[in-house]
């Protein structure tokens, strides 16, 4: 009796290849564009830091001459929470401050091009945000 052949169904090793070689160029491409966006969305992390100092230094403020130059006595954190971002007070006297967020060496967000310190100075009561592109501000 003859066996009637049927095609064998399937994949070339050329064809496999052909997807293998689209999906990494398409991997090559959007991966940059995601990792911005991850970027951006971790500067929330020093949002939120960066504002609970600031009610900590008015709280503050409200019982002394002048705004503390110490997190600890605020018992605020020397970094943020997710550890993106290091803390520091500077140009601190009775009518302002500037704290300033630095992106922390050897984590992604020192790959974060224009926003790795973020900072904010605070004068008589009134904040400005700097780079302001990088707060969403402007």
């Amino acid at each position: 009796m003859d066996r009637i052949r049927t095609p064998e169904r399937g994949f070339t090793l050329v064809e496999l290849m052909i997807v293998v070689a689209i999906a990494a160029l398409l991997l090559r491409l959007a991966l940059p564009s995601y990792n911005d966006s991850v970027r951006r969305g971790r500067r929330s992390d020093a949002a939120d830091v960066v504002t609970g100092v600031m009610h900590a230094q008015e709280r503050w403020r409200g019982l002394n001459p002048r705004y503390s130059d110490n997190l600890a006595a605020l018992n605020q954190p020397t970094q943020s929470l997710g550890g993106y971002y290091s803390l520091a007070l500077s140009a601190v006297s009775g009518a302002g401050y500037t704290l300033t967020a630095t992106a922390v060496s050897g984590r992604s967000q020192a790959s974060d091009s224009g926003c790795t310190t973020l900072t904010v100075t605070v004068a008589n009561g009134n904040p400005t945000y700097a780079p302001a592109a990088c707060w969403g501000r402007g």
